[in-house]
């Protein structure tokens, strides 16, 4: 399903309002056919061990497994190729395994909870294996690093999202019989050096991550204190990794980033420090609507995606890219939280309610098929009754197509946790909640049936799930397509005449190939 605002979001929901949500929202007829994106946590991958390709001289098993967000799964694939480089091969047998990690997420208390439950396993298979190391990585590895250490002893090693490149040394610390730890944030590191393994890959769709870090300090949200500020990767590393996926046979890219517009390349260094740089260094820089059109152009036989947006750093240029290129997706993850500029305010959010409603309007006007989704949370502190019905009509002024709502929870180290009361009652979250959702779903399928007797391109991406006679990919606007496989394979563009829908799945009959294929 598709990606936190990087949604910075997927703020901490309980687990009954997820259920709900994702039962409500994405039953359909591709058997919980989740969509992707990059910073909304997919349910379906959470905790899967991840493999590839053996190399015969590396006699060390390497057990990695992920949570939260699909930046964790791309950073597992860093490390995965980093420790491949250094003597290990990846296993899906845990009690096998001389090092286990665990990509760990901190956007809401589920996640962190789940992730406790698997290293009391990792640590009763260690009762057996005495020889077999534990490792902590990502957004848990930065809030708890004393817990696990020193406190609950509990790992041998602890490493933030930006100490990657030093797991090297800390395992040889840890051989040594040291604790090893390296949550140190950093100011430069990008991992654009390093070509990452795609693990679990169907070799048609990858993620390519392109910014790191986040500077907006939403209230609600830990990345910024997790990921540390905001910085780009150099754009020929980035064409170079999707050259190599070209050459693979990919057929899809999608550009991750917690914030993607805001992608800004001017030699390397924090986006903050932009003001500081040379003339020169301001002359030729290059922002994310130059990349995009660097990568649709140099690839034109390949799809683009990207998330996650952030409606204030999405300018008209971004926009224009779009309408140029076939290749670019029509379809934007634009995160929007809440319709009342009071509560947007509240939630240090950079955009008003009518400027995102005119953000929209210019994006409908230039791109007329565009499909747009929502973040929301209902119930954040001081929620009246009013912020939510603006809520609401934002939610009809704008149509999206789909939706990922949440009631708000609070989260251990935020500015919302320190600063505000969460004061709205859970029985009120709720029922706003539901309410949002109800409107999401009848806008949702509003949407599904423009797309009825049109003929769209579809990716094709693998069997459907209902029936291994049909194939499942997605359009353009990122709805699941299904319909008859008669001599198509995985990887190709195929026109597909849509004849029915449901509320979130198309269904219709190939008419040929795309010229995309030409």
């Amino acid at each position: 399903m598709f990606f936190c605002n990087y949604t910075n979001l997927l703020l901490n929901i309980n687990c009954q309002v997820v259920i709900f949500l994702f039962l409500v929202l994405y039953l359909q007829f591709e058997n919980f056919e989740f969509i992707f994106m990059e910073k909304i946590i997919d349910e379906k991958v959470q905790g899967q061990s991840l493999v590839f390709e053996q190399k015969k001289e590396n006699n060390k098993k390497l057990f990695i497994e992920s949570y939260g967000c699909q930046m964790n799964f791309s950073d597992s694939e860093i490390v995965a190729s980093i420790l491949y480089e250094n003597g290990y091969n990846t296993t899906q047998n845990l009690e096998d395994a001389d090092l286990v990690l665990v990509n760990t997420c901190s956007i809401r208390d589920k996640a962190e909870q789940t992730i406790r439950k698997r290293l009391e396993k990792y640590n009763a298979i260690k009762k057996i294996n005495p020889n077999m190391k534990v490792g902590v990585l990502g957004c848990m590895a930065e809030r708890l690093k004393n817990q696990f250490l020193e406190e609950e002893k509990i790992v041998d090693m602890v490493v933030g999202p930006d100490a990657y490149k030093d797991l090297p040394n800390l395992l040889s610390e840890v051989e040594e019989g040291r604790d090893a730890i390296n949550v140190i944030l950093s100011k430069e590191e990008t991992y654009g050096d390093i070509a990452p393994v795609r693990l679990n890959s169907n070799g048609i769709n990858a993620f390519v991550s392109i910014t790191r870090g986040c500077d907006n300090m939403c209230t609600f949200c830990v990345v910024p204190f997790t990921r540390g500020r905001e910085r780009s990767r150099e754009p020929k590393s980035i064409l170079s990794e999707i050259q190599d996926l070209y050459n693979k046979g990919f057929k899809e890219v999608t550009l991750l980033g917690q914030n993607v517009d805001s992608y800004l390349w001017y030699g390397g260094g924090l986006k903050k420090d932009f003001d500081k740089a040379t003339e020169m260094q301001k002359a030729t820089a290059i922002d994310f609507a130059q990349l995009l059109d660097m990568c649709a152009a140099q690839f034109p036989k390949m799809r683009f995606r990207f998330s996650t947006s952030n409606p204030q750093d999405m300018h008209l240029e971004v926009i224009q890219t779009m309408a140029k290129h076939h290749n670019i997706c029509k379809y934007i993850h634009l995160p929007v939280q809440s319709g009342s500029t009071r509560i947007l305010k509240e939630m240090n959010r950079q955009h008003t309610r009518e400027e995102y409603l005119d953000l929209v309007s210019k994006i409908y006007e230039l791109i007329p098929e565009i499909s747009l989704s929502q973040d929301m949370i209902t119930g954040f502190p001081t929620e009246t009754e009013e912020d939510h019905q603006d809520t609401l009509t934002l939610m009809e002024q704008c149509k999206f197509d789909f939706g990922f709502m949440f009631a708000y929870s609070e989260r251990p180290g935020t500015l919302a946790a320190r600063k505000l009361v969460d004061d709205i009652p859970n029985e009120v979250k709720n029922r706003r909640l539901t309410e949002i959702i109800n409107l999401q779903q009848k806008l949702g399928l509003e949407r599904t049936q423009r797309f009825v007797g049109q003929t769209v391109e579809v990716l094709i991406e693998k069997d459907s799930k209902r029936s291994d006679q049909h194939w499942s990919g997605r359009n353009s606007q990122n709805t699941v397509v299904v319909f008859p496989k008669e001599n198509y394979k995985a990887g190709d563009f195929v026109m597909v005449k849509i004849t029915d829908c449901t509320a979130a799945t198309l269904i219709g009959e190939a008419v040929g190939y795309s010229e995309i294929m030409n």
